[in-house]
């Protein structure tokens, strides 16, 4: 998830809270901070029976203060979608081949915005028949358990804490890549300039911990703008930079393979999966619209800001992976001519830009663990106080641990996202689909069931086979020359 998307939601929650509030503390969010606009539960009626007399629009009964124009959904998400994982396309493509990824990241696409709607609409089903005006991520999953099959409803409780987990768990690994990118960087630059000095990219990790733990004490989100400013500077001028040299070349089709082997294709799933899957940004984007019947639709705003992704992430990936072929690496910016001035400055740039955003991304997943795991169990405002700065410490050693013991760039992306990604952006909206129309409309011949089928097997063989071939890489790391 993109950095500029956080804190702009982050604040518009706030302010959307208490507008005559100047001051901000982590308790002043809940867990769906970011993933929705109020935490509702809906419930399940005495009878048992979910009605819906049709009358209940939950767009007429939301309450924004400051809500969002349908241009600036568009570019939210956007910016929620072109995060640094675009970075890893050419390396996507070079386990597919140039026709085959070029195809593949279509369809992938295809199927990712497919299953946002089929969240998107379960949630806006779910509140028009339990009459509340918005829904969280986490608060849509177990209520479609609470008004499904009558055997699955005492599960919706564990179901949401699935969900938050999940989200835990996808923004933990998400920044441990973040830590192995800036650490593969950093050994590149310092092996160019001080080639006698050589240090484990293990090493280069662990001294990350240091500055972050300082960083990550920062407590009020409007003291991390001015970060998050810098870290955009940063991170437009280093990849304008590594476009120039993705472009300023081209060499012919004929220099790489229009297919790859099948074996490869897990590690191609699993990377254009984590860099093109965007579901926690999608619900506060529409739960904050201004109009958000337009949120949906053949021309709304979510198939065209998906739209342009998959054109950007093919484009990037298709270019990339044509200029440096066979060599390509896990992120693009390591193929960059390390002797050269501009390359130097890219590889630089990029790296803060990712430093600066590891603050922000861990918001959430802190708020998770604060708000549903310590909040209540620390009483007194020292208590409190020391239970965030051991909680932060800890957080970030967790993260650099398992940077640590992962320094692979290649398999850390791929282990994210088979296993976070494709439960979260895939599995999960294809099982709340299911389970809400269970005893409702399945469509002609079940035709719901038999795709949302379809998708939960592809999320598993993304699982299985994205995780094996990760883990296998992890334990059985290639020979570097």
């Amino acid at each position: 998830m993109n950095h500029v998307f956080l804190i702009s939601l982050l604040i518009t929650r706030f302010t959307m809270k208490n507008k005559k509030d100047t001051s901000f503390n982590l308790d002043d969010f809940t867990s769906t901070t970011t993933l929705a606009t109020n935490e509702v539960s809906a419930q399940i009626p005495s009878n048992g029976t979910l009605k819906d007399d049709g009358e209940y629009n939950p767009f007429e009964h939301r309450i924004v203060e400051h809500p969002t124009s349908t241009v600036g959904s568009l570019i939210h998400l956007l910016k929620g979608a072109l995060g640094t994982g675009i970075l890893a396309m050419p390396h996507a493509f070079k386990n597919a081949g140039l026709l085959l990824g070029s195809v593949a990241t279509i369809a992938i696409g295809i199927l990712c915005t497919h299953c946002i709607h089929l969240l998107v609409s379960a949630s806006r089903d779910i509140c028009r028949r339990s009459k509340v005006p918005s829904l969280g991520l986490a608060e849509t999953c177990g209520a479609a358990f609470d008004y499904g099959p009558k055997c699955l409803r005492k599960y919706s409780g564990a179901v949401k804490v699935f969900a938050d987990i999940s989200l835990v768990v996808t923004y933990f690994m998400g920044v441990c890549v973040y830590i192995v990118f800036i650490a593969e960087s950093t050994e590149q630059l310092v092996k160019h300039w001080f080639p006698e000095f050589e240090l484990d990219t293990r090493i280069y990790s662990a001294i990350t911990m240091i500055p972050l733990l300082l960083s990550t004490q920062i407590r009020q989100l409007k003291y991390l703008v001015p970060f998050s400013f810098l870290a955009n500077i940063c991170l437009l001028v280093g990849f304008g930079i590594t476009l120039y040299y993705v472009f300023n070349e081209t060499p012919d089709l004929s220099s790489v393979p229009l297919f790859e082997s099948l074996e490869r294709l897990p590690t191609f799933l699993s990377t254009v999966i984590f860099a093109m899957e965007g579901v926690g940004v999608v619900m506060p984007v529409e739960n904050t619209m201004k109009h958000p019947q337009r949120f949906l639709g053949w021309f709304g705003v979510l198939n065209v800001a998906m739209g342009t992704v998959v054109v950007i992430y093919g484009v990037i990936g298709f270019f990339g992976f044509l200029r440096f072929g066979e060599e390509t690496e896990a992120s693009i910016t390591l193929n960059l001519p390390v002797s050269e001035r501009p390359a130097q400055i890219g590889n630089v740039l990029i790296p803060i830009s990712v430093f600066l955003t590891y603050n922000l991304q861990m918001f959430v997943p802190l708020d998770i663990i604060w708000r549903k795991g310590l909040s209540d169990r620390l009483h007194g405002t020292w208590r409190r106080h020391l239970g965030q700065i051991i909680m932060r410490c800890l957080y970030v050693a967790g993260t650099i641990a398992v940077s640590v013991a992962v320094p692979n760039l290649e398999p850390i992306i791929g282990l994210v996202g088979s296993v976070c990604f494709s439960t979260l952006g895939i599995l999960v909206p294809a099982i709340v689909d299911t389970v809400l129309n269970w005893e409702g409309d399945l469509g002609f011949m079940k035709w719901k069931l038999i795709r949302n089928i379809i998708l939960a097997i592809f999320a598993i063989f993304a699982l299985v086979s994205g995780t094996s071939q990760s883990i296998g890489q992890i334990i059985n790391p290639p020979a570097v020359d």
